[in-house]
């Protein structure tokens, strides 16, 4: 009998991706066990995928990032989207969302399936207008379980699905006077096909039918966040919180029938919002792991979303978040390049590690302690095996590089170097400055 990593772990059963994730964490596999029955840990893995290298992601465990790519109208070439994501695994992604929107979705999500070692998401109510060849008004419930039943049975590990909104936030919307009412993508589309149909949320309605395509294959299910933010005005309202309530309940419904969850969190909070978001989504979703985009803590940095983003994630994971869905400079302006990818993937990189060591992961900050080390030996080469991006610090120093007679230190302080200075003082030797 196949069971789900929920479902094995209730049962006292210790699953090959619960080793594989205990080794990597550096912790005991019948501790990772426990977090795993208790919903507060998610090992995402389709039991079809399986070129995947597991990952955990939830309580006690290392902040995760993950990386949204896919096709669009204006590029669609395969190739292009899997150079991405085979550079957003070197980069340290551990998790590859297919967010494709137009051509033949199939043939990239099954590239990932085969191919990538990380976790795979999607958001199958993008697809189900693609692959059944039908605009939004005329796609049926079973046109959209259809879908997610495609979508597992191709690999992929977690979907994104907006079960949280329904018939009774179409009036709230338009009562609370939002200034940005709904920037989820797939929240969006759930709303207008309920305006135009007249129909409940066939997400929500037939959830109990989701549940048991995701057992089948051991889908993790995201619970999408329609109502999130998407202006510091908008945070924390009533549209977010009712959202998240209801999501609550269908934590205690997925849970019951052995299925992996997690909470998608807020997109735009104002810095002093952010640590009672998660407390509240703790609190209201019985622990279940929360991943969350950014937050964005200012609405005016186009061009630089990727630090407003990572701010906000530092933050979020410091105070309880599990999972950070990285932002590229491109957020609101364009489809990401590669070069937009890696600079998204290094800031969250750096708020997910920031994040870890403030809620006391152990040996978060090892490698701050070697870095420390190295710059008390100014020990250049130490320094760059370091450095989140090796490549870019060496770079940097090579193309300044300090005069020959002072090339221990760098261009910035030359024989004013602090470290230097102290060095030679200590080992009492005469400190040359002119």
């Amino acid at each position: 009998m196949f069971y789900t990593q929920l479902q094995a772990a209730r049962q006292g059963l210790i699953t090959p991706q619960m080793k594989v994730v205990a080794e990597k964490e550096q912790m005991s596999v019948e501790a990772l066990r426990e977090l795993v029955a208790k919903g507060h840990v998610v090992i995402p893995c389709n039991k079809n995928h399986t070129s995947i290298n597991p990952e955990g992601i939830g309580k006690a465990l290392r902040t995760k990032i993950n990386v949204n790519l896919g096709t669009s109208k204006d590029c669609m070439d395969y190739q292009v989207e899997m150079e991405k994501v085979n550079q957003a695994i070197a980069w340290g992604a551990e998790s590859i969302m297919d967010l494709s929107t137009h051509g033949d979705t199939a043939i990239f999500r099954r590239m990932l399936g085969k191919e990538c070692t990380t976790m795979v998401g999607t958001v199958p109510i993008y697809d189900s207008v693609i692959h059944h060849q039908k605009d939004l008004a005329f796609l049926t419930h079973e046109d959209f379980l259809s879908t997610i039943r495609l979508h597992a049975e191709d690999g992929v590990d977690f979907i994104t699905i907006h079960c949280g909104i329904t018939r009774k936030t179409i009036q709230q919307i338009k009562e609370v006077g939002r200034k940005l009412n709904i920037v989820s993508r797939g929240g969006s589309l759930v709303f207008a096909w309920m305006s135009m149909t007249g129909k409940e949320n066939p997400f929500y309605e037939y959830f109990d039918d989701i549940l048991d395509i995701c057992a089948e294959y051991d889908v993790t299910i995201s619970l999408g966040d329609a109502c999130r933010p998407g202006c510091l005005a908008d945070a924390t309202d009533i549209c977010q919180i009712e959202e998240l309530i209801r999501l609550g309940e269908l934590v205690r419904r997925a849970r019951q029938r052995g299925v992996q969850v997690m909470i998608e969190g807020p997109g735009h909070v104002p810095l002093n919002q952010i640590q009672a978001n998660m407390e509240i989504e703790q609190t209201l979703c019985e622990g279940a792991p929360f991943y969350v985009l950014g937050p964005l803590v200012t609405d005016i940095a186009p061009g630089y979303d990727h630090i407003t983003a990572a701010i906000g994630g530092a933050v979020a994971g410091m105070h309880g978040a599990s999972f950070l869905c990285y932002v590229t400079p491109a957020e609101h302006l364009a489809l990401p390049n590669v070069d937009d990818v890696k600079e998204g993937i290094m800031a969250f990189k750096i708020a997910a590690h920031a994040a870890d060591i403030a809620k006391g992961i152990p040996r978060a900050r090892d490698r701050d302690d070697r870095m420390a080390e190295a710059r008390q030996r100014l020990d250049w080469e130490a320094q760059y095996s370091c450095a989140m991006d090796p490549e870019k610090a060496r770079a940097i120093r090579e193309s300044r590089a300090p005069g020959s007679e002072h090339s221990e230190t760098c261009s910035m302080c030359g024989k004013f170097c602090a470290v230097r200075s102290i060095n030679k003082a200590l080992a009492e030797d005469y400190i040359d400055i002119i």
